[in-house]
C-alpha cells in the first residue's frame, strides 16, 4: 500500500497502534481484513486532507461520528473536508466514523483513542447519552441535539422554528383548499426530527398523517405511502422531516397518480436540488452544514484553549430554497 505518510500519522488517523498499522501496511499475518480496511480508509482520509497535514502549527484531531443513512453521512464528510483548510493557523484533521446502525461502539472506541474533540450526530437514546458521557474530550452535537450529554455546544438548525416554517409555507400554498397533510420522518429517536415535528404540528391545523422512511430499505417508504394513499385519498401536502434510504424521490414516485399541491423537504443535497428544478418539490428548508461544522470546530478549539472567547450556542437560521433560487445541481 503506497503512501507518503509516516506510520505515526496513519495510526493517529485510524485510531490504531503503530505496530498494527505497520503489520497491515506490509501485509503481515495476524491482521484482520477489517483492520486493513480501516488503515486504507485512514490513508484515503489523509489524501483528501493533504493540504491541512502539510501546514505548520499545532495539530488537532477531531472525531466526526455520524449515525445516518449514507447520503447524509457523505454530505457531512464533504462539508467537513471543505471546512478544514479555513481553520488555519491551527491544523485540524478529521477522523470519520460514519455508521447506519448504533454509534455506541464507535464512541466507546473513540473514548479510548487519542482525540481532541468529537462532533456527534446521533439519536437521543440512553445508550448514546451514556457513551457520550464517557468521553473525556470536548463534545459538540451536530444537527440533532443531546441535551443530557455533556456537550460544550450544539451546532445546527433551529429545528422547532424550521418545522413551524414548513407549516406556514404549506398553509400559504394550500389556502382554503381541502386536504390532509403527510409527514414523512425517519426511523429512530432523533431529537431534531422530534423538534421539527413539534414545531410543525403547533402551526398546522389540518389533519396530519405520518409515515416512516426506513434507513435501510429504499422501497419501504414507497410501499407504505401507497398503502396510506389508498386509505387517505385527500392528502394534498407533504412535509419530509428527514429522508431515509428511499429519499424524497421515493415519496414522489409513491404519489404517481395522486397529485399534491405542495411538498416541503429538508436539506439541499443533489437529489433535492434536482427535484426542485423539476418542480417536484415546492421548497427546501436548508441550512449550511459548512457553517455548522465550522462553528463546531471553533467550539472544540475554544474548549482546548486554542481560540479565545466563550463558547456560545447559536442555532442556524433556516433558509428557504425554491425552484427560483436553487444552486447548481452538482453541489
Amino acid at each position: 500500500m503506497k503512501h507518503p505518510y509516516r506510520i505515526r500519522e496513519i495510526a493517529a488517523q485510524a485510531g490504531l497502534s503503530e505496530a498494527t498499522v505497520d503489520r497491515a501496511l506490509h501485509g503481515r499475518a495476524g491482521v484482520r481484513e477489517s483492520t486493513v480496511r480501516e488503515v486504507r480508509r485512514a490513508v484515503a482520509d489523509l489524501d483528501r486532507q493533504r493540504d491541512q497535514v502539510r501546514l505548520g502549527g499545532r495539530t488537532f484531531l477531531i472525531d466526526v461520528v455520524v449515525q445516518a443513512p449514507p447520503r447524509f453521512s457523505a454530505t457531512i464528510r464533504a462539508a467537513m473536508e471543505s471546512v478544514l483548510p479555513a481553520l488555519r493557523p491551527a491544523v485540524v484533521r478529521a477522523r470519520f466514523h460514519l455508521v447506519e446502525e448504533s454509534c455506541v461502539p464507535v464512541l466507546e472506541r473513540v473514548a479510548r483513542s487519542r482525540s481532541h474533540g468529537v462532533i456527534l450526530k446521533a439519536p437521543d437514546v440512553p445508550a448514546v447519552v451514556a457513551a457520550a458521557r464517557a468521553l473525556t474530550v470536548p463534545l459538540v452535537t451536530l444537527v440533532t441535539d443531546l441535551p443530557a450529554a455533556p456537550r460544550v455546544t450544539y451546532a445546527g438548525l433551529d429545528n422547532r422554528a424550521a418545522g413551524a416554517t414548513a407549516a406556514y409555507l404549506i398553509r400559504q400554498w394550500l389556502g382554503d383548499r381541502p386536504g390532509d397533510v403527510l409527514v414523512v420522518r425517519g426511523r429512530g429517536s432523533f431529537r431534531g426530527e422530534d423538534e421539527r415535528e413539534a414545531g410543525f404540528r403547533a402551526e398546522m391545523p389540518r389533519r396530519i398523517v405520518e409515515v416512516v422512511d426506513a434507513s435501510d430499505r429504499p422501497d419501504a417508504v414507497r410501499d407504505d405511502l401507497r398503502t396510506t394513499l389508498a386509505t387517505n385519498p385527500p392528502i394534498r401536502a407533504i412535509y419530509s422531516l428527514y429522508a431515509g434510504a428511499g429519499g424524497n424521490t421515493a415519496v414522489v414516485e409513491a404519489f404517481d397518480g395522486h397529485p399534491y399541491a405542495v411538498f416541503v423537504a429538508h436539506d439541499l443535497d443533489r437529489e433535492n436540488t434536482l427535484l426542485l428544478r423539476d418542480r417536484r418539490l415546492s421548497a427546501v428548508l436548508h441550512h449550511d452544514l459548512r457553517t455548522d461544522l465550522r462553528r463546531a470546530c471553533h467550539a472544540i478549539l475554544q474548549a482546548q484553549g486554542a481560540l479565545p472567547g466563550p463558547i456560545r450556542t447559536n442555532p442556524s437560521a433556516v433558509q428557504i430554497i425554491t425552484p427560483f433560487n436553487t444552486p447548481p445541481a452538482e453541489l
